[in-house]
């Protein structure tokens, strides 16, 4: 082999596998088909959405759902640009935590703000529901500046 020559292999990274979401997030997805969101209560009382199976303090199991809004305040936020291929929206957006009327915590989803100009921390957002649902994230297919709903 001459010394300047590279060295080659084919690389093929995959997940072949696939996962069960359990009664928790099952439960999560349905209510996301049939246009609703919910939360699961923590045992503080407080709100979590997406509801997780365990308790993040305690690691009790958890099982009393909440139903929440699908508008809320945005409390961080970043703005693209350049989409990529597999991002939600074919124009420029932003990603950002948005807390759920009725929430204690946020869900990271889209906003199709428009332009940036229009985001802000505090904002107010409304879910765009899909016309077709699966029971998957993608139900919703961003969110908006609640006053453009």
């Amino acid at each position: 082999m001459a010394r300047n020559e590279v060295l080659s292999a084919p690389n093929i990274l995959e997940y072949p596998y696939t996962r069960t979401v359990g009664p928790i997030l099952g439960k999560f997805l349905t209510e996301l088909r049939d246009g609703r969101l919910v939360g699961i209560r923590t045992r503080g009382g407080k709100v979590m959405v997406p509801p997780a199976e365990y308790d993040p303090d305690t690691g009790e199991d958890l099982s009393e759902f909440v139903p929440v809004g699908d508008a809320g305040v945005v409390t961080t936020w970043c703005w693209v640009t350049a989409p990529r291929d597999k991002h939600p929206l074919d124009r420029p957006f932003a990603w950002a935590l948005i807390k759920l009327d009725g929430a204690d915590t946020a869900m990271l989803h889209a906003i199709d703000a428009g332009k940036e100009s229009a985001m802000s921390t505090g904002m107010r957002v409304k879910a765009r529901w899909r016309d077709e649902r699966a029971g998957e994230i993608q139900d919703i297919a961003c969110f908006v500046p609640e006053e453009a709903k």
